[in-house]
């Protein structure tokens, strides 16, 4: 909220509530009602149920395949509008198929996912990624080549891809953001690639690029933060999602 409030957005967030089927109910008609009324939706990260196996992410992939929630993000894209998933986030966009195919729909064994990191614990550190393509609302002023240093907190952030489709996502150039080495290059190096993901991806975007995911957490940022930390910490994402619409 705060990140999209600095660039001028009118942010709100909702509580999904699931005590009862009654409050399941309830908060479905509710999301639909701000989806329907709202250009941007936006997937934070963060953890549910001790965060086990894909908890966030398998919680919000389901509530995204409501038939209404899945109705109201249909008629958000129809309307140009744009979408955003950091972190779990990111992991519930590919878990219910919006990433990278653009749709909410089932997932096959050549979809991707998302797993659990190579070392096989949660990790918490500043990561080095490269943008390699702007294609997308969201990163219309980064210029490609742009390093950001920016702090990743997760599990299960390893992106697997099987052959055919990394080939798909290169073509379409849907891999906007890579994990880098001191030399700036693409890395399976555990110290910089710290999940250990396919072809180093850490955000992909769908074919028109209005949705994108991404693991590291852009909103992260603020004065007196990661002062030992060298280079460009501002990645902004927000600002570019805001000015799609101001911009008009």
């Amino acid at each position: 909220m705060k990140a999209f409030a600095k660039e001028g957005a009118l942010p709100f967030t909702m509580t999904f509530r699931n005590l009862t089927m009654d409050h399941i109910i309830k908060s479905i008609d509710e999301m639909v009602g701000h989806i329907d009324n709202c250009e941007i939706l936006m997937l934070p990260g963060g953890f549910s149920a001790g965060d086990e196996p894909e908890g966030s992410a398998k919680f919000i992939a389901t509530i995204l395949r409501n038939e209404k929630i899945k109705g109201a993000v249909e008629r958000l894209l129809d309307r140009d509008g744009l979408i955003l998933g950091v972190c779990n986030g990111f992991q519930a966009l590919v878990k219910s198929g919006l990433l990278p195919n653009g749709i909410i729909g089932d997932l096959d064994e050549d979809s991707p996912t998302l797993t659990y990191n190579n070392i096989n614990r949660h990790i918490s550190k500043i990561v080095t990624t490269k943008v390699v393509s702007n294609n997308s609302p969201w990163l219309s002023d980064i210029a490609v080549g742009s390093k950001h240093q920016i702090a990743v907190s997760h599990g299960e952030g390893k992106f697997v891809v099987g052959e055919e489709k990394l080939k798909e996502l290169i073509e379409n150039c849907q891999i906007v953001t890579q994990y880098i080495d001191l030399d700036g290059n693409p890395t399976n190096n555990g110290e910089y690639n710290p999940n250990g993901s396919v072809y180093a991806i850490e955000g992909i975007i769908s074919k028109d690029g209005r949705i994108f995911g991404k693991m590291a957490h852009s909103e992260r940022t603020g004065e007196n933060l990661y002062k030992n930390i060298i280079g460009d910490k501002e990645q902004n994402i927000f600002r570019n999602g805001v000015n799609y619409f101001r911009n008009r």
